[in-house]
């Protein structure tokens, strides 16, 4: 059994004990046992998450898609307006020694990585394709990130949309600020004018139309984690 199929036979043992435990006054009355589940779900996929191979490749599975769904949150795609916002840069933030900015062609300047990997959607298919990007690692780095720094927040221009991961998963050698998919400049549907991507994160993770990195001592959230999906959200 891999990683996913077990945390998902998890969950399901999870929700199985739930159910009984919601009574008559509904999911309220199981707060306090989502919140313990969600705790020790956390722990073990970050245990698992430590021993697992450094490197991940895209892999045959059996729902996998040649292309991806277009997903914002605002009404339209979203796209960066330079009349209106002045020309695009990724500020890297937050609990650093040395906070910058980069312009689109100086993230392209930086050494970059093409990987080939798959896209984990929570709602249970993936898909496959071709990323060109710049390490969130080298970013840290030329940063100086502080030993306080444990949580790393991704926002975006698409509306409010925002997530904050572990520094690890972050540190991971294939989580990367995407500039080019499939030997071509991102374009507005896969969040241009740059994203973050990982296979080690679900889709809901991955920050598309990114404008900042700030590196944290405590996590914030993020769009979907303060709505109801896990916060740590790994594959």
């Amino acid at each position: 059994m891999n990683r996913r199929h077990f945390l998902g036979a998890l969950g399901t043992g999870v929700s199985a004990s739930l159910v009984g435990a919601c009574g008559s006054e509904g999911p309220r009355a199981a707060s306090g046992f989502l919140s313990a589940a969600t705790r020790r779900n956390e722990q073990l996929e970050r245990w698992l998450f430590s021993r697992e191979s450094r490197n991940r490749v895209a892999e045959n599975a059996q729902l996998t898609r040649d292309a991806f769904p277009h997903y914002f949150v605002s009404p339209s795609v979203p796209m960066w307006d330079a009349s209106v916002r002045g020309a695009w840069r990724l500020q890297i933030d937050g609990a650093v020694k040395r906070p910058f900015s980069l312009s689109l062609d100086e993230l392209m300047a930086l050494p970059g990585i093409t990987q080939r990997v798959d896209h984990f959607c929570v709602e249970g298919w993936n898909a496959r394709a071709e990323f060109r990007g710049v390490r969130v690692s080298h970013l840290a780095k030329l940063a100086e990130v502080s030993p306080d720094a444990g949580y790393v927040d991704f926002q975006s221009f698409d509306k409010d949309y925002h997530e904050s991961w572990d520094l690890e998963s972050a540190m991971h050698p294939q989580t990367i600020i995407v500039y080019g998919r499939e030997g071509h400049m991102l374009n507005a549907l896969y969040g241009a004018p740059a994203r973050l991507h990982s296979p080690v994160k679900l889709g809901y993770k991955n920050t598309k139309y990114l404008t900042r990195i700030v590196f944290m001592p405590a996590r914030n959230g993020g769009y979907w984690s303060d709505r109801g999906y896990e916060w740590f959200g790994g594959t």
